[in-house]
């Protein structure tokens, strides 16, 4: 019986790590930090769910072929992009010049910036602010808000955190003075901390996401740009906007804000 059931295990295990399903096409192997709601997240029950994960689906299926969503940290993104590991990311990645240096980005599909998460009775009112001596900055790693500090605070002391919600608290409990994100995610994490915090919600930098694709894979970027174009023409971006950021996108319209899905 112990037989059986390990050799019925390693069979699970073979079906669940196989590249290819019963046609015989390569799985598309998306790689995503499934910590990034309403963007890339674990619904209720554990499953992979939000526009980029709605994204990945309607793009696996545009090519023909099965999906395989790898979750991983973000840091790790990159190398396992580069090592084969992965085909694409797709995590609310900024193309950004440095990152093209060593990957290569599809076109855009949303376009932000980054906005600043403050105390709530913090004098902070802009990012000049922020270049005063003794501010402390909270930066999730591997991120721009990270690079952005690294290169335009170098008064500031840094933390940096995998999470995060361990970026919004350091804020929240008074030990960082500020926290850079994208301006969404600050709109969030300030309206679901009103007793705490405040967002700056203006960008001090523009910014557009785009998939991640392996230097030199030009086949593979020019039929996820193909996806993202026919996907923009039958309106599939307001849709996801429509279904997971439907008060996000009218406080910025409300602002004069373009929606970052368009």
């Amino acid at each position: 019986m112990a037989k059986v059931l390990l050799l019925g295990g390693l069979a699970l295990l073979l079906i669940a790590c196989s590249k290819t399903d019963s046609s015989g096409e390569a799985a598309l192997r998306i790689g995503m930090d499934l910590t990034y709601p309403p963007f890339e997240m674990l619904d209720p029950s554990g499953r992979p769910d939000g526009v980029g994960v709605r994204m990945a689906e309607e793009l696996a299926r545009h090519l023909g072929r099965p999906l395989k969503i790898v979750p991983m940290e973000f840091s790790g993104l990159i190398p396992a992009l580069q090592t084969g590991n992965i085909d694409l990311v797709l995590s609310s990645m900024t193309a950004t010049d440095e990152r093209r240096k060593s990957i290569d980005f599809s076109d855009p599909y949303a376009f932000t910036g980054l906005a600043i998460l403050v105390a709530k009775n913090s004098g902070i009112q802009s990012v000049e602010d922020l270049k005063q001596p003794g501010r402390t900055i909270a930066a999730k790693t591997a991120t721009t808000g990270e690079t952005w500090a690294i290169q335009h605070l170098p008064l500031a002391k840094r933390v940096v955190f995998e999470d995060q919600s361990a970026c919004v608290l350091e804020v929240a409990q008074g030990r960082a003075d500020a926290f850079i994100y994208d301006q969404l995610s600050i709109y969030s994490y300030a309206r679901a901390n009103p007793e705490t915090t405040r967002g700056l919600l203006k960008p001090f930098v523009e910014e557009s996401w785009a998939l991640a694709i392996a230097k030199g894979n030009d086949g593979l970027r020019g039929e996820v740009n193909g996806f993202i174009a026919a996907f923009r023409e039958r309106r599939g971006f307001e849709e996801l906007g429509e279904r997971y950021l439907r008060e996000e996108k009218r406080f910025l319209e409300e602002q004069g804000i373009p929606f970052i899905l368009r």
